[in-house]
């Protein structure tokens, strides 16, 4: 009986410190401390943010003084009235502190892509040395056809406007639904925390969030952080186009 009660005392501890260890690593990941990305990134020193009003006021000051990130993305607008509140902060202070910077609006299915591509237009200025606009599709329309065909006019319209020719955002699914065979001659932003993005069939990205909880001083709640898949100059040669755009307006 002595026996069998110990073999059940070990086997239940061992369960206990099996769970345990599943909760540390889950807490691990949640807080951003680790993440299943991390060894690609590690070696990469091409990284940057994106934000928005989620992420309230930041210490740009601070984020760059940690001397990691070259670039940002800022939430200009949604949809076809939406202006983010944050916007005109976060985009004069990433500039203050030398970092490269893009705005991105984050596109509503059931709107025109001419309405949508106006309001960011009006929210977002034409300046020099600024990354190219980045339209963020994370949702389907009803009519795949119709949405391929707004999408096209949105990027346009911005194209026309600034000189440029837009980033994509976008997750695995609407890849797979829209941009595939559709629109892979733009720049690829791929959004996907938890799959490496070397096993997906993007053979194309050019930039990978990869990390949607990350924690950065300055910055007081979670934040996406990107990793880009060249070296400093490509990047820098993204926003050379908008200088030499600029420069004859």
């Amino acid at each position: 009986m002595n026996k069998a009660r110990e073999f059940l005392r070990r086997r239940v501890w061992r369960v206990v410190l099996v769970l345990l260890c599943l909760l540390a690593v889950a807490i691990l990941l949640y807080t951003g401390i680790i993440w299943p990305n991390s060894w690609f990134v590690s070696n990469n020193k091409v990284q940057g943010l994106d934000v928005s009003s989620y992420q309230k006021q930041i210490d740009w000051k601070r984020v760059a003084q940690t001397g990691r990130y070259t670039f940002v993305f800022i939430k200009a607008t949604e949809g076809k009235t939406y202006q983010d509140a944050y916007f005109q902060a976060n985009w004069r202070g990433a500039k203050e502190q030398g970092l490269l910077r893009g705005a991105y609006h984050f596109y509503t299915a059931s709107l025109s892509g001419a309405e949508q591509a106006d309001n960011y237009i009006n929210m977002v200025p034409k300046e020099a040395g600024m990354l190219p606009p980045v339209l963020d599709l994370e949702v389907s329309g009803k009519d795949r056809q119709a949405m391929l065909r707004e999408v096209n006019v949105f990027l346009k319209r911005l194209e026309h406007h600034y000189g440029m020719k837009p980033i994509i955002y976008t997750d695995l699914n609407r890849y797979a639904e829209y941009i595939k065979g559709h629109f892979e001659d733009y720049v690829i932003w791929i959004g996907e925390a938890l799959f490496p993005i070397q096993w997906s069939n993007v053979t194309n990205w050019t930039f990978w969030q990869y990390c949607d909880r990350g924690h950065v001083p300055g910055i007081s709640e979670p934040v996406d952080l990107n990793v880009f898949s060249a070296g400093r100059e490509k990047l820098y040669e993204l926003s050379y186009q908008s200088i030499s755009y600029s420069s004859v307006q």
